[in-house]
Formats: structure tokens, sequence, C-alpha cells
């Protein structure tokens, strides 16, 4: 078995071109791009809050399972950015990675906005100290180069990714019924959460005696689980069910010993959140995937990186709440062949605030070819949904 170490991934990544190959083709695309275009400034921004309500079909029970986990919500709120050049583009985004992002908060996205003023979209390429506003820059930089953001990580990106449905703690038949949906709209893996005031089994029996053999499943436990023992007990039972291929995070995010107390023992894959260093995950080969979100500019590009270069992929799911942001996230996936594929809920809330439908076929999502994002955002749904 091949054991990894940081000078192992690094002479990898030397070897495959890594983040030197990432700098020197967006230097390509710079030289390519038209001198007028390459002039550009940013001249203005706009800054729109929104809060966006979960879809009629799940709200009520979607709000009393999350006051189950603490939380008081049936809403999930983004900032959106619009960035204004001289040149005339228009570049948008999502500053809102998640629920915890600070930079995402009104205030900060103003801040880092008034930064750009004057100055060149191509000056803040793998920023990330700009958090989901990098999008929008991104989104200018491939209008002006005649691109899509796909290109300007790769010269040949997929034309198709794997996006998945998602689901919270459903109770069993509704979980069911969200799967059956997913599957009808053309989903074919499904992450579903698990916790202790529901039976994982019981949702297991409910959901794959109702959709086909082909919707693969893996369950989000956020640690629920505890402890590798129970864990197992819970894996061993969920076999049963040849649709579930794995779990994330069954113990304590980030932390070592229980995925060593599971090597050998656990019977499905096993996912957890990137922690800040990976390598001793890697070396001991105790993962099947690393589930990544937010940073998305410099971090992301050298997790992908990492992903390609040691074979365990990334199952990404750093812009969730908007359409925008899932399409962002899509072009990502579309560069990069260690992410495996995607996640985000925009189907379970009212509105995903976009003009083109995101619309999946077997399982695949074609990644628009327009340049930039190649997507536009919805203003008359944006004006319904706007709050403060």
């Amino acid at each position: 078995m091949r054991r990894y170490s940081r000078r192992n991934v690094l002479r990898l990544l030397a070897a495959s071109g890594g983040l030197a190959a990432t700098h020197l083709a967006l230097g390509r695309v710079y030289a390519a791009t038209p001198v007028s275009a390459t002039s550009q400034r940013i001249t203005r921004f706009e800054i729109i809050p929104v809060r966006v309500h979960m879809h009629e079909r799940v709200r009520e029970v979607f709000a009393e399972v999350y006051r189950q986990q603490g939380i008081n919500r049936d809403y999930y709120d983004s900032t959106l950015v619009k960035l204004y050049t001289d040149e005339g583009l228009v570049g948008v985004g999502d500053a809102l990675l998640n629920v915890e992002d600070s930079l995402g908060s009104v205030p900060k996205a103003e801040a880092i906005c008034k930064r750009l003023i004057g100055r060149s979209p191509w000056e803040f390429l793998l920023d990330d100290s700009l958090g989901g506003i990098l999008m929008a820059v991104y989104d200018l930089i491939g209008q002006a180069a005649g691109l899509p953001v796909s290109r300007l990580f790769a010269p040949a990106p997929k034309t198709h990714i794997v996006q998945s449905w998602w689901s919270q703690c459903f109770p069993p038949d509704l979980m069911a019924s969200e799967a059956k949906l997913g599957y009808d709209l053309g989903y074919r893996v499904h992450k579903v959460k698990a916790r202790d005031f529901e039976d994982p089994v019981e949702q297991a029996e409910a959901v794959t005696s109702n959709v086909p053999e082909d919707l693969k499943i893996w369950a989000d436990t956020n640690s629920t689980w505890v402890t590798p023992e129970r864990a197992i007990k819970y894996g061993q039972r969920l076999t049963r069910f040849p649709q579930y291929f794995a779990i994330e995070t069954p113990c304590e995010r980030y932390t070592i010993e229980p995925f060593r107390q599971l090597k050998g023992r656990f019977p499905l894959k096993l996912a957890e959140h990137m922690p800040k260093d990976p390598m001793p995950f890697v070396r001991e080969k105790l993962l099947d995937a690393f589930v990544v979100g937010g940073p998305i500019g410099k971090s992301f590009v050298q997790r992908a990186l990492m992903a390609e270069v040691t074979g365990i992929p990334i199952w990404l799911q750093h812009s969730i709440f908007t359409g925008v942001a899932q399409v962002f996230q899509a072009h990502q996936a579309a560069a990069f062949p260690g992410v495996e594929h995607c996640v985000s809920i925009t189907h379970v809330i009212q509105d995903d605030l976009m003009t083109e439908p995101f619309t999946m076929k077997d399982g695949l999502y074609k990644v628009p070819t327009k340049p930039g994002l190649g997507v536009t955002l919805d203003d008359e749904a944006i004006e319904k949904h706007r709050r403060g």
C-alpha cells in the first residue's frame, strides 16, 4: 500500500504541473484575451441580501427537524453580489458560502467589494480572501476572455458533472417521496441526513422501496453516531440496502482516532470533511472521500489537485444555497478530475433565483459553455425574496 507524506504529495503535484500549471493556464488565458478586456476595471458593485424560505412541500417538517437540532429557521439567507466594469460587463456571485461564513455577511461583503473598486478582476485570481465574491470575479474574467469559467482552469473540462440530491433527516415517508422526486428529476445520487430522532434503517427501507436500484445513497450523520462501535452497528444494518454506499462523519469531525478504529471494520465507504492537515488520513488510507466546503480560491485548487494525485476524491459542497453558487461549483467540478460530485440544497427552497433551470438528465448536469458562468440571475425573483 502506498504511503503519502507531504513531500510525496508536493513532488507529485510538481510532476503533474500542480498549482503552477493552474497559474500557467490562467496566464495563457490572460495573454489570449483582448487588451481592452484585460485592462478593464471594476467601477461599482451591488450587494443584494435575500431570504428564501423552504419549499412548501417540506417546509413544516423541515422546520420541525431543525428545531430538534436546536435551529430555529425555516429559510436560508444569501448575499448576492454584482460587480460592474468600465467595459460594460457584469459579474455575479453569492458572497455567503455557508451559514457560518463571516465573509458573506453584508458588511463584510461590502468591505471586500470596496477593495475591488478601480482594480482589474485579474488581480484577484485564486484570492481566498474574497470568499464567495470570487465567483463574480471569475464570471467577469470568463466573459472578458470569451470562455466558460471551467475553461479558466482546464483546457478540456468535463462537459457534464454529477450533482447529488439532498434531504434533511426527514421521517421515512417524506424522505421516500423526496427521493422519488429527485430520481424523477434526473438525479442518481442522494445525500440524506441521519439523526437519532429517526431510525436510519426505517428511512432506508422507505427510500429504497420507492426508487429504482440505480439511485445511490450516502448518509451524513454529522457526528451523531458518536462512537466507532455504534457506527459499525448502524453500518452493518444498512448493508441490507445495496443502494447505500457511504457514511459521512460517523464520529467526531476531523478527529483521526475513530477512523483508525473503523479501518477494516466498517462495511461501507467512509467520508469526512477535509481538515486543515489531511495528510494523516491520506497516509493511513482511512477515507474513501473528502467532503470539501470553502474557501473557493487557491485553497480549493490545492485540495482538488491533492485529490487527483492521491486518488481520494472530493465531494464538493461549498456553494449550496443559490443557483448562481450551484453553477459556479459545477464549473469547478468540471475543471478538476479530483472532484467526484457536488451537493447543493436549492431544490428544498422556494426558488434558486436563476433564469435558467438547473436541469439533470440520467444523473448528470451539463455545464454551461457560454462565457463566464453562463447563467443569469432572475431579477424578478430576487426582488421577491430581497431582505432588509
